[in-house]
């Protein structure tokens, strides 16, 4: 052969494998960009740094691979025999259908349980793939039984008395309901048959079962790595059933409760007394202490969280975030006694890692009102811009305590150098937003008594607003001792009434409790008490409790 043959035959294998090898690259590129971008999620759980510590938040940031996922549907039965029951399940049942279409969609499995209605899809191909599934060699112990609790929850006091069976329907609703069953043949008892019409199951990917072993052999075979958890009830199947939390958290399932698509058995005839929505809230807080976390159903199909239409309790935000007085105790105790059967009371509270600042910020935007008790922390600058904003729109704010130095440091120099560090403080807080100049207090060895005024505004140099003389209604006027230090915060803005003060020998007595109408139109009120001692005396919770009255104007329903 000629060299010059040689040498285009070369050139020409050379040319051949470079656009071989650019079109392996160019197809490698379009499969990775096929690739899907997987299932973002923010687990929220609690956990304390020790046993005789308060729980905080804790934000864990994941990205699912759809192939390793599944969301389970529990109990979504056709019919209950709880009349409100079926009202909210038939409510929530649209979001919940869309969000397992956006995730079939993906190639997460899906997995429809709707307990003891087997029968109804005998012949269904969903149901059939479900037996037809090998079971793994080794399943784990007691997975085809209830589970009623496990280890993480024997040191945690469960929240709620379901002892009742949790109906919160009225005599009336319920009697209606009976009959209504009755009349269209079911067994008022236990009137499910099958799974409710509204949630799709699509009989070529989707899987039908009630049972723990089969369930359980589906994710194992299919190599799911993370399970969400969707429907009813959250304090009963939800939690028990051999497919529920329980059983897959105690057997290592990275699963997690969709709080916003769960409702609870919880009537409010039984402790704690509190609104059924309160109640859901106190169970969906349990579990993240003790089971496993949550998720809510926005972080997936964008928008809010789902809420129910009856409940209209105002919301209240309470921002806590000191160690010194033990208000993320206090305060919680405080709001479930005095406030759990009016108001949706949630929680702004430090991470459990400090450093990613407040949880639960983004909730402001829902608030009527801002409870603050925050001692001399920096927010992240995104963060303390939110507090800004809702205080901005002129909403009323509470302050307790340490709220006069929330967001600065003591020591001007450090706060500069965390400022650098996308950190922000805000100095003037106190006379901003509560009218009070706070310098420092006096010893902690000088014991102080709490007297109200005698009629609102009759200090020297303070202004008269007759709207608040009911904040003092019902409250017993005798003086009692103040459980911290008497706080030095004179003089006060204009615009302020002073409602208590506190008197200690041998120094001048200092205001300690006072409204303020704010620069911006808003109306704030601040208290220097918020000591433990001072929750337990009644005169401070009841004048806390009108405060909150007056400025968020509770709805109570009928029987919620």
């Amino acid at each position: 052969m000629k060299q010059s043959e040689m040498d285009h035959r070369y050139r020409s294998i050379v040319i051949a494998f470079v656009l071989t090898y650019a079109s392996c690259l160019c197809m490698c590129s379009r499969l990775k960009a096929a690739e899907p971008m997987g299932i973002a999620v923010e687990l929220r759980s609690q956990d304390r740094h020790s046993s005789d510590s308060p729980y905080l938040p804790k934000i864990d940031k994941q990205t699912w691979k759809a192939q390793e996922t599944a969301i389970i549907v529990c109990d979504m039965w056709d019919s209950h025999h709880c009349y409100r029951a079926v009202q909210r399940a038939t409510e929530m049942a649209p979001r919940m259908n869309r969000l397992m279409n956006v995730l079939r969609d993906q190639g997460v499995t899906v997995i429809h349980a709707p307990s003891g209605c087997m029968d109804a899809y005998q012949n269904h191909p969903s149901r059939q793939r479900s037996i037809s599934e090998p079971k793994v060699d080794e399943l784990p112990d007691d997975i085809t039984k209830w589970c009623y609790s496990i280890a993480e929850e024997a040191a945690q006091q469960y929240p709620i008395d379901q002892t009742d069976g949790g109906e919160d329907d009225t005599e009336g609703e319920h009697e209606a309901w009976r009959n209504t069953l009755l009349m269209q043949g079911r067994n008022p008892d236990a009137p499910w048959t099958k799974q409710m019409d509204l949630l799709q199951i699509d009989p070529q990917s989707d899987w039908i079962s009630d049972r723990g072993d089969e369930i359980w052999s589906i994710l194992e075979n299919r190599s799911i790595k993370n399970v969400m958890l969707v429907g009813v009830h959250t304090n009963m199947c939800v939690l028990g059933r051999p497919f529920g939390l329980r059983q897959l958290a105690k057997n290592g399932m990275n699963v997690v409760l969709v709080r916003d698509l769960t409702d609870t058995m919880y009537n409010p005839a039984a402790k704690p007394y509190v609104s059924h929505f309160t109640g859901t809230d106190l169970i969906v807080s349990y579990i993240e202490r003790t089971v496993c976390p949550t998720i809510s159903s926005d972080q997936i199909l964008g928008g809010s969280p789902h809420r129910f239409r009856n409940d209209d309790r105002p919301t209240i935000a309470m921002m806590i975030g000191e160690s010194e007085y033990n208000t993320a105790v206090s305060l919680p105790a405080y709001a479930l006694e005095n406030l759990g059967k009016q108001y949706r009371v949630v929680y702004v509270l430090e991470s459990l890692d400090a450093a990613d600042g407040f949880v639960g910020l983004e909730q402001l935007e829902q608030a009527e009102l801002l409870i603050v008790s925050v001692r001399r922390k920096l927010l992240p600058i995104k963060q303390l811009e939110l507090v800004r904003q809702f205080i901005e729109l002129g909403k009323p704010v509470i302050g307790i305590r340490t709220a006069s130095h929330a967001f600065c440091l003591r020591n001007p120099e450090s706060a500069k150098q965390e400022s650098k560090a996308e950190f922000a403080q805000w100095p003037e807080f106190d006379s901003q937003v509560f009218g009070g100049h706070y310098t420092n207090h006096h010893g902690n060895n000088l014991a102080s008594l709490v007297s109200f005024v005698g009629e609102p505004g009759q200090e020297k140099g303070q202004s008269t607003n007759p709207m608040t003389s009911s904040l003092l209604q019902g409250v017993d006027r005798q003086p009692f001792q103040q459980g911290g230090s008497l706080y030095k915060v004179r003089p006060l803005a204009d615009g302020t009434q002073v409602l208590a003060v506190g008197r200690a020998n041998g120094v001048e007595e200092e205001p300690v409790a006072w409204t303020y109408q704010r620069s911006d139109g808003g109306w704030s009120f601040y208290t220097s008490l918020g000591h433990e001692k001072d929750f337990l005396s009644a005169p401070f919770v009841q004048m806390l409790t009108n405060v909150i009255n007056q400025r968020c104007e509770p709805r109570i329903p009928a029987s919620h």
